[in-house]
């Protein structure tokens, strides 16, 4: 078996310039050296290998049967160098330290959020990082990015904060809620009075939501206000409330014959979700290796 070294993949590359020129002559400028100098270069390599490479002369220049297949060989060849000098700087890359990720509450049961996802990726790729994970409320996450306390946060932002920058990443479902102690959860009212039952009870709403429920709803006020999921959940579990929650974490609920999704799909509402990032502030490697890791997550799931 041929043992290759520095010099056998210099000149190998060498004569895969020579076949991409069309000969000896008309690959001096690419090479930057002259034909005499070319010619002991080939004439080494074909010493090497142990084959005829290529005829050259008055005839022209031509491939021999074993110049062809050594030639589809070292592409092979340099092709696979290239790919490994590529993941090696890659490598090289290395990426330390700490990344503070800030997320709304109840997100866990979410098959769309891209966390998950994201964070396996990044795991994966052997960064030597710590990853500190807060949970908080919209404005609560948009004070600690703005301040630098969290490198990013996701979540549902109904107002836009000067000094951020908000990039979408995809749409909540939520649904209309009643205990099993309700009135609601036993009459069950069909859609064409549903309103109006809905208007004669309690609603509960989260703070940062409350104008976006109260008027899906056509109503003025709220009776009770939260400022996370759980909470909602805990008065809509109570019976003396009604509210929205996300459709995949009240799911646990409906199951279990605790709650109802009152109306199907004609309460309906989406919630839609972002990412946000300090303004004009250059991110350091580790926060851009995790924002590349979110967007290939987002955009293309099949290669998470």
């Amino acid at each position: 078996m041929i043992q290759l070294h520095d010099v056998d993949l210099k000149l190998l590359r060498v004569f895969a310039t020579i076949v991409k020129c069309g000969g000896f002559s008309a690959a001096q400028a690419a090479l930057n050296t002259g034909q005499s100098t070319i010619s002991e270069q080939m004439t080494h390599l074909e010493t090497r290998l142990g084959v005829k490479l290529c005829q050259r002369g008055r005839s022209g220049f031509r491939l021999t049967e074993q110049g062809v297949a050594i030639h589809e060989a070292t592409l092979r060849l340099l092709s696979a160098v290239e790919s490994f000098c590529l993941d090696a700087d890659v490598l090289k890359q290395h990426i330390s330290g700490q990344l503070n990720l800030g997320i709304i509450d109840s997100t866990l049961t979410d098959p769309d959020s891209p966390v998950p996802r994201t964070t396996q990726r990044f795991v994966s790729r052997g960064h030597d990082a710590q990853l500190n994970i807060y949970i908080g409320a919209p404005a609560e996450l948009e004070e600690r990015v703005l301040d630098g306390r969290l490198h990013l946060a996701i979540g549902h932002f109904p107002l836009r904060v000067p000094g951020l920058s908000y990039l979408p990443l995809y749409n909540e479902a939520l649904g209309l809620y009643c205990g099993r102690r309700h009135p609601l959860f036993a009459s069950k009212p069909a859609n064409g009075r549903l309103l109006e039952e809905v208007r004669a009870c309690r609603i509960v709403v989260r703070g940062y939501m409350q104008q976006y429920d109260l008027t899906q709803l056509g109503m003025s006020k709220a009776d009770a206000t939260v400022e996370n999921i759980e909470a909602a959940a805990i008065l809509i579990i109570s019976g003396a409330y009604i509210g929205f929650l996300p459709v995949h974490f009240a799911e646990q609920w409906v199951k279990t014959g605790e709650m109802y999704r009152l109306g199907a799909n004609a309460l309906d509402l989406t919630s839609p979700f972002d990412v946000i990032t300090r303004r004009g502030v250059t991110p350091p490697p580790i926060l851009q290796a995790f924002l590349e890791d979110l967007n290939t997550c987002i955009y293309q799931p099949g290669l998470a």
